[in-house]
């Protein structure tokens, strides 16, 4: 993948006036660097081998100047450190948000895909050393290069030959870095890798702490772990055997031309071709030489630490959804809640069989239908297709007779809602949790809603009432109380469709009532697709959907497909059968 220059400094746009305000002071404090082994010079050269009697006086002026220019010095340093890295702080947030806003557009299919650690790292730690490029790179890379070049030309001003011997060594070492350069850029490349997927092993072993420790599987997670984290070290002493080589060259090589300068300037001084005081000054601006090739060598790895990031924030950017708008994208002002579904096929992956194939279906408004069938027919694959979750491999979905293609996807999945068997709660009180269901709703309409779902009495017993914190993915609540918050959800956000995804089958027999009589007033009025997997929950469908790996088998109510002593009759034998 070429590397996206434009993309990648146009996040200093925003902030050019201070980001060029911190490259005017650190051009300013190079400069100001510059001038000290001058001073130097013109004390042990012109001052003190001229007339002593008025050197005092000058080199109190002279030493007085250099107070003034380390006052000057320490200020451009302060706002270079100071604001430097508050823009590189700006710009990580920046990134950060149109990375996450990128995320909450990406479709299913990609989380399918993708591990949660791994993302995270790339929203966390990738951003974090970015941040750092954004900042060092521009700032040290100006105030090093002033100084290489300005120490050049005032040495070669002091000793032309000398220089240029001092030179020659230049190219052999910009040489060897690139070489390393592409070394270090694929050994840091991995290390992110390989952190990427401690951060998956951690996230999926934490959130599920629960079940690892129901199963005394403890030891089990820790040998998984130390694996990982074993490949993760593994990398990074790759990394460091290559960073110790190529640090340790170069340092070889700077040794090298201090040599050089000491024994040629030596030379010099006894054929008299050079002042001592010429000597002295020349080896200062060799160190000043030497510290940015020292500084930019070590910048190398946090160069190619900014670039690995920036690269793999723009391998998610360059991610497009699979599922987006179309352009001029109708949007529903008010939904009646005929589905039809023609013709429909779906597979996960081109390779996959198909999930669903020619499928055909119309609900009417306002009509109960259950989805029932053996585990993998595809009925939350059906489901999931009304709102776009996923996109119909071939065939239509149909909303009030318009193609949900045609459709925004925000107003489409506005007047849909989901009531699911794996309740995801989000941390922080009650209130908030039913408020995501409409986020402008006032305190009243959540009390109500909540009142709708059977919810409010076990509310009230909280400690904080409404204001009671649950926790994470609402740990501190039972099965049947997050259903219940969950139902009030969509009780405030009032859908004229509902789908009901197996919502009571994990729940016990007291629990399952409370939330039946909660759906059952939920989905009055609404177009209704209830997944069951207890067939006694959905006698009273209007209507029952036997949908299996084959295709819909079987339609009609509870008594018609019992009397048809077909698939239904034999699912619900079965279950009853578990059930005595």
């Amino acid at each position: 993948m070429r590397f996206p220059v434009k993309k990648f400094f146009s996040y200093y746009k925003p902030y050019l006036p201070l980001f060029l305000s911190v490259l005017a002071c650190s051009l300013i404090v190079s400069a100001v660097t510059l001038l000290f082994p001058l001073l130097v010079q013109h004390i042990t050269k012109d001052v003190l081998s001229g007339d002593l009697s008025s050197a005092l006086s000058s080199v109190y002026k002279i030493g007085g100047l250099m107070l003034v220019l380390v006052a000057i010095q320490n200020i451009g340093n302060y706002f270079v450190d100071y604001k430097g890295h508050e823009v590189g702080a700006r710009m990580e947030r920046d990134l950060r948000s149109e990375l996450f806003a990128h995320m909450q557009t990406l479709s299913f299919g990609f989380y399918d895909k993708e591990k949660t650690g791994r993302l995270m790292s790339r929203i966390t730690n990738d951003l974090l050393l970015l941040s750092e490029l954004y900042h060092h790179g521009p700032e040290d890379y100006v105030k090093y290069l002033v100084r290489f070049f300005g120490a050049f030309f005032i040495l070669f001003s002091i000793n032309a030959n000398l220089t240029i011997a001092v030179f020659c060594f230049f190219p052999l070492l910009g040489a060897f870095s690139l070489y390393f350069n592409k070394k270090l850029n694929h050994a840091l490349r991995n290390n992110k890798e390989r952190i990427g997927d401690v951060n998956a092993q951690v996230e999926d072993s934490l959130s599920g702490i629960r079940v690892v420790q129901s199963f005394a599987n403890e030891q089990v997670e820790i040998e998984k772990f130390d694996r990982t984290n074993n490949h993760f070290l593994d990398s990074r002493k790759r990394t460091y055997k290559a960073e110790a080589f190529f640090y340790n060259a170069v340092e070889s090589i700077i040794q090298l031309i201090t040599i050089t300068v000491i024994i040629f300037g030596s030379a010099s001084i006894v054929r008299d071709t050079l002042h001592l005081a010429d000597l002295i000054t020349f080896l200062l601006y060799i160190s000043f030489m030497i510290e940015p090739i020292q500084r930019l060598t070590h910048m190398s790895s946090q160069l190619q630490e900014g670039i690995t990031g920036f690269q793999r924030f723009m391998e998610i950017m360059n991610v497009k959804s699979t599922i987006a708008n179309k352009p001029n994208a109708l949007i529903l002002p008010e939904v009646h809640g005929e589905i039809e579904f023609r013709q429909v096929s779906f597979r996960y992956d081109a390779h996959l069989s198909p999930v669903l194939e020619n499928v055909s279906l119309r609900v009417q408004p306002g009509e109960y239908v259950a989805l029932v069938g053996p585990s993998g027919g595809g009925k939350t694959t059906l489901c999931s297709l009304i709102p776009r979750f996923y996109e119909a491999t071939n065939g239509d979905v149909l909303l009030d007779g318009i193609n949900v293609r045609d459709l925004d996807l925000r107003s489409l999945r506005n007047h849909i809602g989901f009531v699911q068997q794996d309740i995801f709660l989000f941390g922080g009180t009650v209130m908030d949790n039913i408020r995501y269901g409409k986020p402008d709703a006032d305190d009243a309409a959540i009390i109500e809603a909540a009142k709708r779902a059977n919810a409010h009495s076990f509310i009230m017993n909280l400690s904080n009432g409404y204001h009671t914190e649950i926790g994470q993915r609402g740990i501190k609540l039972s099965g049947g109380q997050k259903q219940r918050l969950s139902i009030a959800r969509v009780f405030l956000k009032n859908p004229p469709v509902l789908i009901l995804d197996e919502a009571t089958s994990a729940l016990d027999n007291e629990s399952e009532s409370m939330v039946q009589e909660s759906l059952e007033l939920l989905a009055q009025g609404r177009t209704t697709i209830v997944i069951a997997h207890r067939l006694s929950t959905i006698r009273n469908a209007e209507r029952i959907i036997v949908l299996t790996e084959d295709g819909i088998m079987e339609q009609g109510t509870h008594e018609v497909l019992l009397a048809r002593n077909g698939v239904y009759a034999h699912l619900y034998a079965k279950q009853f059968e578990l059930q005595v």
